[in-house]
């Protein structure tokens, strides 16, 4: 009949304990469709190199380009980013086309330096991977953990330095 057709549900982000590669992986993609579906003002990656982390996949940058808006924000926070540069070709230039919502800071890992956390946060969703040997972690909405989990990243941010820059002047 029509008129009673009913619009597919979008799909939930994931909430609680995830265990295992794949996984992860599955929440990074929901995570940048999400981004890119509910229009997320920010979006923050934090890992030591992004080694196992789908960002080079052709959906990643499509959501991601279908996120990219004027006044969003798009952070990476890495120990490196050679690995991006070599291991997620597409993103590369993904990142000079919209240099201007994303921020890249590298944290040298000193004795004394805050480690980087690998984990996405969002204003209202959260995924940190406490075990990135093993991809174990958690993910979900609430907001004290949320919070502690920024704070977390701050801190490294605030160790970091400029890094993955979207074009290397020179002569």
């Amino acid at each position: 009949m029509q008129g009673d057709e009913t619009m597919p549900a979008e799909p939930a982000l994931p909430e609680g304990r995830f265990d295992g590669r794949e996984a992860f992986e599955g929440i990074v993609r929901a995570a940048l469709e999400s981004a890119a579906r509910q229009g997320w003002r920010e979006l923050v990656l934090s890992d030591p190199d992004f080694a196992d982390w789908p960002l080079g996949e052709r959906a990643s940058i499509q959501a991601l380009q279908a996120w990219s808006a004027s006044g969003r924000r798009f952070v990476l926070l890495a120990e490196r980013f050679d690995i991006i540069e070599r291991g997620h070709a597409r993103l590369v230039p993904w990142r000079r086309m919209w240099d201007h919502i994303v921020e890249c800071r590298a944290v040298r890992p000193e004795a004394g330096s805050p480690a980087v956390p690998s984990a996405i946060w969002t204003p209202g969703w959260f995924a940190h991977r406490a075990d990135p040997e093993r991809s174990r972690g958690v993910c979900g909405f609430d907001p004290r953990t949320r919070r502690e989990l920024r704070e977390t990243i701050d801190e490294s941010w605030r160790a970091g330095r400029p890094a993955f820059p979207a074009s290397t002047l020179g002569l």
